[in-house]
């Protein structure tokens, strides 16, 4: 089973595993992998990108990794393994960046609070002692990244219906997204100190969106959205999976190279191109009408090969 997960899920599932173990058997990682408060003395810029491979208990890394499990293979199978650890580390580095942002707004509310007459700059200019201090910020989980691609889910199937323990019937996905950010903007402004990263949750779909916006437009698809049902970007991913090779006519006389070294002819190459997009394209159609787990092994497995042609 766990090989039938595409790969950069699968990897990204090890990765982190493997980190929290790490952690259990050497728990100063955490302090060196998390993301400080930028202002202090144990802050590094590398932490933007290791803090989300790191965990703060095993209920933290057991939501994350069920989620990443649950909807990164999904959205992988659909992207293509580039684009989609692409938009994994670029979401959760936003989020640790939100995370950065909304800690420099509590800084300062408190430094303003207990010096009043001291302006902004004087916050970067605090003594040793007090940078020492601000160590105790430390962000730690894949909660950016993993909260971006619910939103992708929610995105590209807005009409899949899913299941939300206790609650007895399913729920469109567009609604369980927005849930999600309801409720992560109730906790960001009425319980800012709970313990929770509840901006870099934000931040990441925030990240995320505008990715996905900045996608769609890049392919020539309006922002408006469509059918309803994540057609334009299947309409995209069908444009990706079948870019490759020449048009039919023009050249006749040409001929084509296949993989066991056997030739064929320009409508020999089009004909078996155009069966290979077709078959994309059913299995897009499914996806979007039944949802992913709908799908055979087979056509799982026929999707993922043509997604990693990219």
């Amino acid at each position: 089973m766990f090989n039938n997960i595409p790969t950069v899920t699968r990897n990204l599932l090890l990765i982190n595993v493997i980190a929290f173990l790490a952690t259990l058997v050497m728990p100063g990682l955490t302090s060196i992998g998390g993301l400080h408060f930028f202002l202090a003395s144990d802050f590094h810029l590398y932490q933007l990108l290791t803090y989300m491979f790191l965990h703060g208990g095993f209920t933290h890394i057991l939501f994350n990794m069920f989620a990443l499990w649950m909807f990164g293979r999904v959205i992988e199978s659909v992207w293509g393994p580039r684009r989609f650890l692409f938009y994994y580390l670029s979401c959760g580095i936003g989020a640790g960046l939100m995370q950065e942002v909304a800690q420099l707004v509590q800084f300062y509310a408190i430094f303003a609070e207990n010096s009043s007459s001291a302006g902004m700059l004087d916050m970067f200019s605090m003594p040793d002692y007090v940078s020492r201090q601000l160590n105790v910020w430390t962000t730690v989980g894949a909660s950016g990244a993993v909260y971006a691609i619910l939103l992708a889910f929610g995105m590209i199937f807005p009409e899949e219906r899913i299941f939300i323990f206790p609650l007895p019937i399913p729920v469109k996905a567009k609604w369980f997204v927005t849930f999600y950010v309801v409720i992560e903007l109730f906790y960001t402004l009425s319980s800012p100190g709970d313990g929770v990263a509840h901006t870099a949750h934000l931040g990441g779909m925030l990240f995320g969106f505008l990715m996905i916006r900045y996608w769609r437009r890049q392919a020539g698809v309006s922002a408006g959205g469509g059918s309803g049902h994540g057609g334009n970007v299947f309409d995209s991913m069908r444009r990706r999976f079948g870019r490759s090779g020449p048009s039919a006519g023009g050249h006749g006389a040409d001929m084509h190279v296949e993989q066991g070294g056997s030739r064929e002819s320009d409508w020999e190459y089009n004909a078996r191109k155009k069966a290979r997009q077709d078959e994309v394209d059913r299995i897009l159609d499914k996806i979007r009408k039944s949802g992913y787990d709908s799908l055979t092994k087979e056509e799982k497995k026929r999707l993922f090969d043509s997604s990693n042609n990219d």
